[in-house]
């Protein structure tokens, strides 16, 4: 086979028109695609949730715990009665 023939044997490929695509595969493909995004907005929106809830529960254990605040000195008695 020369190449013009593979040529033209390639162009003749290329030309056909592809068949076409059946009813019931685009209704599937479609159901399927709809099903996915509504999984990924639902993990997207339970992860916006766990991060709020992680947020508001340091808040919180930063507001009654205070580790900013150093810890008192129980290397000395305080001084009383001076």
């Amino acid at each position: 086979m020369s190449r013009a023939d593979r040529e033209a044997a390639a162009r003749r490929i290329l030309e056909r028109r592809p068949p076409p695509v059946p009813p019931e595969l685009h209704r599937d493909a479609v159901r399927r695609g709809r099903r996915a995004l509504r999984r990924r907005r639902a993990a997207l929106r339970l992860l916006w949730l766990l991060t709020l809830a992680a947020c508001v529960a340091f808040t919180v254990w930063a507001l009654t715990v205070r580790p900013w605040v150093a810890p008192p000195s129980e290397t000395t008695p305080p001084l009383t009665g001076w």
